[in-house]
């Protein structure tokens, strides 16, 4: 009799430990934060989201140079944004310190920071050399179009990629783990309970 009550008990803890295991896994995910960011001109524009599309709001983000000094802070507004002028030409990594101790970094390439730069910089040269007329031929048009597409679409293309993340994390396998020992928990229960009658 003592037997078959301490395996009820240890079923019992199994399938509750499972239970837990499963309902952190769930609540983890909830909380995954992101935040992609992108240069127009002068300025690097940042979104902050919580992975069930909650905005990062009122969380601070703090500015690194490549070599890890801390060039300037500040935090997401109401919808999750904040923007600020590009305080030095080197990789910017951008880190977001969101609600529960929740972490996501955002690399901006120094090499997107010197093209927006040369942009900027070809138009404060024509703007003071006075009016000139340039004939491009539709091949030129085209290739100027496709430039400035690829540079606007390369930091969505990246956003999309590191939202992508396919590699399990360890909150997930624990939780894949607890959920297989609650099954089993159930069918031992089940198992043990139909021997005895």
């Amino acid at each position: 009799m003592k037997k078959g009550h301490d395996i009820r008990v240890s079923l019992i803890i199994l399938f509750l430990t499972a239970i837990i295991l499963i309902g952190s896994h769930g609540s983890a995910m909830a909380h995954k934060v992101m935040i992609f960011a992108w240069v127009e001109g002068d300025t690097v524009f940042t979104e902050s989201k919580f992975s069930g599309g909650k905005k990062a709001i009122n969380a601070p983000v703090v500015i690194f140079d490549k070599n890890g000094k801390k060039l300037l802070e500040g935090k997401t507004d109401n919808k999750g944004k904040f923007s600020f002028k590009i305080p030095k030409v080197t990789d910017l990594r951008i880190v977001l310190n969101a609600a529960m101790g929740h972490k996501a970094e955002w690399t901006v390439p120094e090499s997107e920071i010197r093209e927006s730069g040369d942009i900027v910089e070809k138009k404060s040269a024509d703007e003071t050399s006075g009016l000139t007329t340039v004939r491009l031929s539709k091949e030129e048009v085209r290739k100027i179009v496709e430039d400035s597409l690829d540079k606007k679409l390369r930091p969505i293309v990246r956003m999309i990629t590191e939202s992508k993340n396919t590699k399990p994390s360890l909150t997930e396998i624990i939780g894949g783990i607890g959920y297989i020992f609650g099954l089993m928990g159930v069918a031992l229960y089940f198992m043990n309970r139909g021997k005895k009658r």
